[in-house]
């Protein structure tokens, strides 16, 4: 599993863009400045839009007071999905929502979940993460719940 210390992995993924889904590297995206990474199970899922998105949508500027440059979300979905949620939550410019809908960034940060008893295959687990500069200098893994993973959360460690 990812870890404090560790480089932020450098993987293709997909965002939307005016003209469509656009390809982006986690390293260009996440990999300068101060940014907020978190990560759900899925989009539209209970837990991801009535607890853990919302929160960072509405605490977005309180993280910017605190220094952070980019604020950034992760789930193992489709870029149409992934926009979807973001019109539908009201994320407008304020988080980038990043779709890994092969699972490699997931993968490659070692936060698979096995979700195939719920009917989603492999997932995210949730988890909220403090990179600087590429390198992460916080992360902390919900095992349920939306606790350690919220924007409350991550404010208080920043």
């Amino acid at each position: 599993m990812a870890t404090t210390g560790d480089q932020i992995p450098d993987v293709e993924l997909h965002t939307m863009g005016a003209e469509g889904p656009q390809k982006v590297r986690t390293g260009e995206v996440l990999g300068t400045g101060r940014v907020v990474l978190f990560a759900v199970p899925g989009a539209f899922t209970p837990g991801c839009s009535r607890i853990h998105l919302p929160g960072f949508v509405e605490q977005a500027g309180d993280l910017m007071d605190k220094g952070v440059d980019r604020i950034a979300c992760v789930a193992v979905n489709d870029p149409f999905v992934m926009d979807a949620w973001a019109r539908d939550q009201n994320v407008g410019d304020s988080i980038l929502m990043l779709a890994d809908g092969n699972g490699e960034f997931t993968r490659a940060m070692d936060l698979e979940m096995d979700g195939s008893g719920f009917g989603l295959g492999s997932r995210s687990k949730r988890y909220a993460a403090i990179v600087e500069d590429g390198v992460i200098t916080s992360l902390e893994v919900d095992s349920s719940g939306v606790e350690v993973s919220s924007c409350a959360a991550v404010l208080e460690r920043l």
